[in-house]
């Protein structure tokens, strides 16, 4: 946690007596209540066909204050610090207690453990410097093949400083870094074109990832993804047996199982894997874990939007459910401790369950052996777009790099390949897994209820049967 005045204190000089005041009269009668305080700033630059395409900077300060009543939560939130403000807030949201007789939940224990250092990326490099560089991954790239044709490159970084006040008076804080880079490439030859990207990010500086050595990778990742589908053919179309590669393919772990083992799906009887707790859900050896504690990675916390300390919450082990990603609220209606997992897209949203890193274990196979145990099918290595319906897990997918396999063989990129299935039956359906665990680059990006947090996805690779391929 941050040491001394907190970020939304010092820009706001918010009066805590009085806030811990109305928040606690609101609360009288409640389970649960807390007052979230956010001071951020983040910046994004993009650089397109050659010139600065935009710039922007923007700086957001604001409260929400929460009461929780049984199975409602009211919510009032402002972009302005001041007693009236907070006060009309509470009065909105204590509106759901009724009545209530309820009893305050406990506060979240206290963690001294930090995840990334409390550090402003937004101070270095100076502005010149980023643009500098934007136009200097243009260059590389578009001078290491005479078929780039266009490069797209980006940064984005933030800081988010949050307070979170209990009606007892206690306070946790945490100020969260975040970065990405990305780039992306086009290529034409014969008037086809194709493209690629490659990213990275995490909570640390941007020198991290703009190191010559980093940035110059992630171009030739963009090159290599890009002329590998100038060579693809169309995918071929039906049921067949499918490797998934590692690391962001995870994302589908993530979108199509993933949030089926939200603790609200599941107390609400809407998630396929409600009410499954204890039973085989998976194969022998399919293992899903929820980490929030790597250090420096995109998804993880130190503490979550409620203040619970971050954890690592096995989900399925061995095939078997164990349990659910939890927050206060949900955690409370279903028994059981929260996870960890409570969070919010900033003060303006109510915090839910949500996912913070989240992989399959790695098993015994080598990688080789499972490509070479396809007969004939699909080898996806990574992923774009995709739709999924969180209820039932159904998903569909679009690879951005596949290649079709025969007798363990690659004979093809394939292009327009797509992946049709759901996710609580691809689970019963992986045969073998690889010893390769791989955790995405830092880039993504999860949604739910209208909010967005960064994530963390990964996996080993994977041997899955009877998926169907559509194709473009």
């Amino acid at each position: 946690m941050a040491d001394g005045v907190s970020a939304a204190e010092k820009a706001a000089e918010l009066d805590w007596g009085a806030a811990e005041k109305i928040l606690a009269d609101a609360a009288h009668g409640a389970d649960d209540a807390e007052l979230f305080v956010e001071d951020s700033r983040s910046e994004s630059f993009l650089w397109d066909d050659g010139r600065l395409k935009s710039a922007s900077y923007d700086a957001t300060q604001g409260f929400g204050l929460r009461v929780v009543s049984g199975e409602r939560a009211g919510y009032g939130h402002a972009s302005v610090f001041d007693t009236d403000a907070i006060a009309r807030a509470a009065d909105a949201a204590a509106s759901v207690k009724r009545g209530g007789e309820g009893v305050l939940d406990a506060a979240p224990p206290r963690t001294n453990r930090k995840l990334y250092a409390d550090l402003d990326p937004l101070e270095a490099p100076a502005f010149t410097d980023k643009t500098a560089l934007l136009a200097e991954i243009d260059a590389y790239a578009r001078a290491k093949d005479p078929r780039v044709v266009q490069v797209a490159a980006s940064l984005a970084g933030s800081r988010r400083g949050v307070t979170i006040l209990r009606p007892d008076g206690a306070r946790y804080e945490d100020a969260r870094p975040l970065v990405r880079v990305n780039v992306s490439i086009t290529v034409e030859r014969d008037g086809r074109r194709e493209s690629g990207s490659a990213g990275a990010g995490g909570r640390e500086a941007y020198d991290v990832f703009i190191r010559p050595e980093r940035w110059k990778a992630l171009a030739d990742e963009a090159l290599r993804i890009a002329l590998v589908n100038l060579d693809a053919v169309p995918a071929p179309t039906g049921e067949m047996d499918v490797v998934l590669g590692p690391g962001w393919p995870g994302v589908l772990l993530h979108e199509a199982v993933g949030h089926g083992l939200e603790g609200d799906f599941n107390r609400k009887g809407t998630s396929a894997f409600a009410g499954k707790i204890g039973e085989r859900v998976a194969s022998p050896g399919v293992t899903v874990i929820d980490e929030g504690t790597f250090e420096n990675r995109r998804g993880s916390l130190t503490i979550d939007d409620e203040g619970t300390p971050t954890g690592r919450t096995v989900l399925i082990e061995n095939g078997v459910l164990k349990g659910y990603l939890q927050d206060r609220m949900n955690a409370r209606l279903m028994g059981v401790a929260p996870t960890g997992n409570g969070r919010r897209e900033s003060y303006a949203h109510r915090p839910m369950p949500r996912m913070t890193n989240t992989f399959m274990a790695a098993g015994a196979h080598e990688p080789a052996e499972i490509l070479a145990s396809l007969k004939r099918g699909v080898y996806a290595v990574n992923f774009g777009g995709g739709q999924v319906d969180i209820t039932s897990g159904k998903f569909v997918f679009q690879c951005t790099e596949a290649y079709l396999v025969e007798n363990g063989a690659i004979v093809s990129p394939i292009k327009g390949a797509t992946l049709i299935g759901d996710g609580p039956s691809a689970l019963t359906r992986v045969t073998m897994v690889g010893n390769d665990l791989k955790l995405d680059e830092g880039v993504g990006t999860c949604g739910k209820g209208g909010q967005s947090v960064p994530v963390g996805v990964g996996q080993p690779s994977l041997y899955i049967t009877g998926l169907t391929i559509g194709g473009a």
